[in-house]
């Protein structure tokens, strides 16, 4: 059996979400949709899901791109999907913290943010007896014999290159003995020299958090502004680390407090991602105004998203009155607004919009921070927005409303919220789709008994087959769900473009307590759809003959 590119996207929607796609639809529909260009909708994906599931969704839209030259061979895809399994080395979608170990962290996003501590270089294996003198050098460092070892150096051991191209100066550092460094630097040690990943003895210091070290090597020479091979200066580290002592140090020894490593971070973006708000005042000092808004290169957020983002009240507020703006837009066009209102964070969201953030901004794909807020439960967020003047019924590019997002993800109390702050219970969506139908689709039987209870309308129909609430209903075979549309007086004789009633799609699917429960409640088992057939001829059609039985009754 062979598959094209597309339908292979299709199968990783069907994996992703669990669901059928175009339910409901008739293949000359389906035609039609993907000829056009419409595509399955992303919104129910999980959004609790692994973080390889975010190139998985890039290697399905690849996959049904409506341009066939831009859809990737099989070999491609399959090298792309087998690299999933392995660990990605590059900085998550907000994350930017170094691990000298590992390479970059990988951690879900989460609004407790830890940091990693980053280990200082590692120290060969104690030597054997046949091991050269430069050797028993360092044995005497490692067993923290410092007065043997200060004995025992000589000039020659420190222009020694060991293991890793680490000096003597890096190993003594690391030893944490600042008699021993000043001893070695006595001796002509390099003071600036580096080691593999271009770690130089005071970015070493920095990691171990030994100031008097620190201070040492700077009154010898070090220079603040030397970075790694990301090109991470030491007030970077100290800035990630939290270690306001070593960032004041290094302040007051000429390091710049505006470098960017080679991504565009700055300390003042380490610093707001994880908190440390004395960090950040001790930047703040040696900052203007537009490094306030500097952008990293990889998302293009700022200090201000990332405070926002990780939930850091204080810091955002001293952004806040520092210049910082409320509205900067990083590469999706995401505001702090969007990332607060998306993460829950109700304090900053109050606290943004009173400092003149803008509440119905779109991203690329068309959410404002209302969107964000009901796709992900935020109930008190949706009603600060609202209150503040948001539009209940703003439409993502999908046609989407917060209503509809809100059923999407079963967000009962939020549903709730919204209609009594005016959002339209029926907003048509994409396809004239409300969230009623979205919710008889999903065969979520609570969701569609609130919005009934929300004056929801069960017999409006969308706008490619005619189906009402009802026919989706039967065609999910959703038994409760069908119980609560008859209570509300949907009509179970309606008619859909190809004239089938609820009572053909039941048919066709088999399910005897549906059926029974249309017949109940007068649907009528003579009527024929587009081909001719009754329900009962559906039924034989697809072999389902207990029902053929009970409609011939």
């Amino acid at each position: 059996m062979t598959i094209s590119m597309s339908s292979f996207g299709i199968i990783i929607w069907v994996i992703l979400t669990q669901q059928k796609p175009y339910t409901g639809c008739s293949m000359t529909t389906v035609l039609l949709n993907v000829s056009q260009g419409r595509r399955p909708c992303l919104e129910i994906i999980p959004e609790h899901r692994p973080f390889q599931c975010g190139e998985m969704i890039n290697i399905m839209k690849q996959c049904w791109d409506q341009d066939e030259n831009k859809r990737p061979p099989f070999s491609e895809t399959v090298r792309h999907t087998e690299a999933l399994s392995e660990v990605l080395k590059i900085p998550g979608p907000i994350d930017c913290h170094k691990s000298g170990a590992n390479g970059w962290s990988l951690e879900p996003q989460h609004p407790c943010v830890t940091t990693y501590e980053i280990p200082s270089p590692e120290l060969p294996d104690l030597p054997t007896e046949e091991q050269s003198s430069k050797d028993r050098v360092l044995s005497l460092l490692l067993r923290k014999n410092f007065g043997s070892f200060r004995t025992s150096v000589k000039r020659e051991h420190v222009s020694t290159q060991f293991i890793g191209t680490k000096s003597l100066l890096h190993y003594t550092v690391a030893s944490g003995d600042a008699e021993s460094v000043e001893h070695v630097l006595s001796l002509g040690a390099e003071v600036n020299c580096v080691m593999a990943k271009g770690y130089t003895p005071l970015i070493v210091a920095v990691l171990n958090r030994f100031h008097d070290i620190m201070l040492l090597l700077l009154e010898h020479g070090a220079d603040p502004r030397l970075g790694d091979d990301d090109q991470w200066s030491a007030i970077h580290f100290a800035s990630q680390n939290g270690d306001d002592r070593a960032v004041r140090l290094l302040l007051d020894k000429g390091a710049l407090a505006d470098a960017c490593e080679k991504s565009g971070w700055m300390p003042l973006h380490l610093a707001c991602q994880n908190g440390y708000e004395t960090v950040v005042r001790l930047l703040l000092t040696r900052l203007s105004v537009k490094a306030i808004g500097e952008q990293e290169k990889m998302q293009e957020r700022t200090p201000l998203h990332l405070a926002a983002a990780y939930g850091h009240i204080n810091i955002t507020k001293l952004l806040l009155s520092q210049g910082a703006n409320p509205n900067a837009t990083d590469c999706s066009l995401s505001t702090p607004l969007h990332l607060s209102a998306e993460a829950g964070h109700n304090r900053i969201v109050r606290q943004l919009v009173q400092s003149g953030a803008a509440v119905d901004i779109a991203d690329k794909r068309g959410h404002t921070p209302l969107h964000l807020a009901a796709l992900n439960g935020h109930k008190g967020i949706c009603r600060q927005l609202l209150t503040n003047g948001a539009s209940p019924d703003c439409r993502t590019h999908n046609g989407w409303t917060a209503m509809h997002l809100a059923a999407i993800k079963r967000h009962e109390t939020t549903m709730e919220e919204l209609k009594s702050l005016g959002a339209n219970v029926n907003a048509p969506g994409e396809n004239q789709w409300t969230p009623l139908h979205l919710a008889c689709q999903q065969s979520e039987a609570e969701m569609v008994a609130r919005l009934l209870a929300a004056q929801a309308d069960p017999n409006v129909t969308e706008s490619s087959q005619q189906w009402t609430p009802l026919h989706l209903a039967c065609a999910s075979l959703s038994f409760p769900s069908v119980l609560r549309l008859i209570s509300h007086h949907a009509n179970v004789n309606a008619a859909s473009a190809e004239k089938a009633t609820p009572l053909h799609l039941a048919a066709q699917h088999g399910n005897v307590p549906i059926v029974k429960a249309l017949l109940l409640n007068g649907a009528d088992r003579t009527l024929r759809d587009s081909s001719g057939s009754t329900p009962a001829e559906v039924a034989q059609r697809h072999g389902k003959y207990e029902i053929v039985q009970l409609l011939e009754e």
